[in-house]
Parts: C-alpha cells; structure tokens; sequence
C-alpha cells in the first residue's frame, strides 16, 4: 500500500512540475531595448534573462535600437548574455533602427545576430576619453613608444576595444577583419553588407519572419550545442518594471543635474527660513537621488567641484556682497564645472547646452536680484535703532530729578535728565546709555 502511494505521488509530482514547463516551452521572451545603453538597461537586461532562465524558455529575442552607451554598461550585459543558458538573439529592427557602437559589442557577443532591412551597425571606436580619437591615434597602433599622454591613453583604449570585440567574433565565428576596422576607423555596415560580409547570421523583416528562420538552427550554450526549435512559438513581450523606469529617468544626466541643483537650493531655502519642512524633504530627497545617479554615472569630480565651489561663492555673495566679483566667480565656476561634468562622449550621456545655458543665466539672474536688492538696502535711511531716537520728542510719564520713565514712538523707556522733569513735560532726545535715553526739557519756544 504504501508502495502504491508513493509510485502515485512521484507520478503525480511529475505531471504537476511539467505543466509550467511545457507552457513556457512554446512561448519566445522578446525585450526592447531602445536609446542609449546605461545601468537601467543592465537591470532590464538581467531581470529579463533571469526570468527566462527560471522558465526554461526556449528563446530570448532582444531587439536593439541604441546609439551605443556606456562601456561599463555594455560590458555586464555582454557578461549575461556570454553566461546565458537560453539562447539569444539580438535583432535589429525595426527597418530604420541601428546597433551603433555599444550596440555593435551587444550584436558580436549574442548567439544569433541578426537585423531588419534598412538597418546598420558599427562605429565601434570608444569615446570615453571626451573626444573622438584623431585618424593619426588610430592609424598608428603599434607606435606606443612614441606618444605620451592622452594619447598614449587614447591608444590604449582603442587596443582594449579592438581586442574585445575581435575575441567576440572569434567566439562566434563571424567577421574579425571587419570587426578591427569598426573600432580603428569607426565602420559602419548596413543589414545588407553585414549579411555578406559574415558579421551577422540572417536578415529578417519582422520578429515572425525571424522565428521562421531561426528554426532548426545550431547555436553553442555554455560549451553545448543546442538546437533552436521556434515553430509555432509565441511571442511575449516584456516591458521594463517601475524601479527600471525610475532608475533610467534619474540617470539621465539633465535630470540628475537638475535634481541635484533643486536638492541645493532646497536645502538653503530650509536653512534659511527652519520650520518650512517642504523645500528641506524636497532637497534632501532630490540631493539623494542626484548622488546616487552619479555614483553609477562616469562624472568629472573636478566638475562636480567646480559647480559646487560656484553655487557657494553666489550664496556668499548674498550674504557678503563683494559688489560682483564672489558671484560673477561663481557663475563662471558653476557653467565650467557643468560644460565638463560628464567624463564621457558616449551617445545619450552628455549634459544638454542649452540646459547649462538655461541654468546658469538663471543662477546669475538670482545672484543679480539679490544683489541688487542688498544695494538698494544699503541706500534705504535708517527706520530703526538709537540714531533714529536721537533728536526726537519723549513726553514725561512721571515727575523726576535724575531718572525717571518717557514715551517716545510709541514705546516706553527709561530716561535720564540732568534738569529736574515735571510730568506731562515735553522732552527732547540727545543720546543715548545703553538702554537709557539722555533727556533735556524744551522750553516753549522749542515746543512751538
């Protein structure tokens, strides 16, 4: 008996673990990935991969239209999609998009490689050194001994460039002499001529003609052969979730420097008038998320320093005015220190000019209004203190020889008379002793 129950829950186990198995097995995972590579496209990338793994899919399609990214980013998803049980396949499409760049790495490293009519690729040459390299940097390779400087850097780059994406063709036996020539002198091909030339595996119009002809296809997983089955898959589209979302809204390198200016100025605001609550949970909040943006961003701290040292000298400026010179300083600092903020060229990872621009007017005007305001303070005749009471009337509260109480604007105080004061007396002010004022009586002539 219990024999028999045992041989009907290990049956019974068997049928329950096969029925996600044979659901996902006819279903295809496709993820868009769209404009520049970056850490929010890792995050989608893995998360996507992961799923797949768990659901034993039998087919990854990332379809690509960037150009290009970071180098650090593109590097982690290359490293996925190299360790990666399910097969992938990078399309290019749809006719019109293009894999430039980074995107160039991505297509070389995924088990198929394919593309749209009307599509390209190429231009592979890094641009982390802020500048494209000159033709002479990348014509002279072997000459290392001669340079220094940015441009002994500018070759070493480009050799680590060369070299990675040669080691991607070699792995998947496509084009390696192209591949040199993408990164030494930015080559581009279109679907077309990569088809011909060996660098990708198939042209395909859209994602079902693509699965047609990936069937029956060989491809190498994690050193075995593997061989791809997408008849009659379906196709199931993945969109980024909300922590995807956010984290590529925040490292957009406009929204961050913006983030971290209201974060700023939000907290002067709060420093400035405590108890308001608001501008202080908005700055910290938005400093916060600024930091975090560019501690995954490749940001120039000598820029972050420089924005930094000229939003002080403009606050300084307000609270010690120097006629000009602290805030004029301070908003040459603070647009340099925005022009060079960003330590890479790469596509989509450059500060908008116009958004410097904008934003730096806008940090002068607000310098030039406070100025302008202190100045105008300045000129405004004293309304309050001892030199106004100097010279004023006081009326005689009580009757006194030495020290008695006045009223004078509408205030009490403790005054001082050499000449004895009858109440009701007319006094007038000649100065004061602290907190005491120095009283003579006028004589009715001087009243009138």
């Amino acid at each position: 008996m219990l024999n028999r129950l045992l041989i009907l829950v290990w049956i019974l186990g068997l049928f329950w673990s096969g029925i996600p198995v044979s659901a996902a097995s006819s279903t295809a995972i496709l993820l868009e990935v769209k404009g520049p590579i970056g850490p929010a496209t890792v995050g989608y990338v893995e998360g996507v991969l992961k799923q797949a793994s768990q659901q034993q899919t039998p087919l990854l399609i990332l379809q690509l239209d960037t150009p290009g990214g970071l180098d650090i980013s593109m590097r982690e998803i290359i490293q996925q999609l190299m360790t990666s049980p399910v097969p992938v396949v990078t399309y290019v499409g749809p006719s019109g998009a293009r894999a430039a760049s980074a995107g160039t790495y991505i297509l070389y490293a995924s088990h198929i490689a394919a593309m749209a009519p009307g599509t390209n690729l190429g231009a592979a040459t890094p641009v982390q050194l802020g500048a494209t390299p000159s033709p002479e940097t990348l014509e002279t390779f072997e000459d290392n001994s001669s340079s220094s400087g940015s441009s002994a850097m500018e070759r070493k780059i480009i050799n680590d460039a060369e070299a990675y994406l040669r080691s991607l063709a070699q792995l998947r036996g496509r084009n390696v002499e192209w591949a040199v020539q993408a990164v030494r002198k930015g080559a581009s091909l279109s679907a077309e001529e990569a088809l011909q030339q060996n660098v990708i595996d198939l042209i395909a119009a859209h994602v079902p003609d693509l699965l047609a002809k990936l069937d029956g296809r060989e491809v190498r997983l994690l050193h075995e052969k593997h061989v791809l089955q997408t008849s009659g898959l379906t196709v199931k589209r993945i969109e980024p979730d909300w922590h995807n979302e956010l984290l590529a809204l925040i490292t957009n390198p406009n929204v961050a420097y913006i983030l971290m200016l209201i974060g700023i100025y939000g907290l002067i605001f709060e420093f400035s008038t405590p108890g308001s609550l608001l501008p202080g949970i908005v700055g910290t909040v938005s400093l916060v998320l600024a930091l975090y943006a560019f501690q995954i961003l490749p940001i120039s701290y000598a820029g972050l320093a420089l924005m930094l040292l000229g939003l002080a000298l403009m606050i300084a400026e307000a609270f010690a005015p120097s006629f000009g010179i602290l805030g004029i300083g301070g908003g040459l600092a603070f647009v340099i220190g925005s022009i060079i903020l960003m330590d890479t060229d790469a596509p989509g990872y450059g500060l908008s000019p116009v958004l410097v621009g904008v934003l730096g007017l806008a940090n002068l005007a607000f310098f030039a209004f406070v100025l302008g305001a202190v100045i105008q303070a300045r000129k405004r005749p004293v309304v309050s203190g001892a030199k106004t009471i100097v010279g004023a009337k006081a009326v005689a509260l009580e009757s006194f020889d030495l020290e008695g109480q006045v009223r004078t604007q509408g205030e009490i105080w403790q005054a001082r008379s050499t000449i004895p004061v009858e109440a009701e007396q007319v006094l007038k002010i000649t100065g004061t002793d602290g907190l005491v004022l120095l009283v003579t009586p006028l004589n009715s002539q001087e009243e009138i």
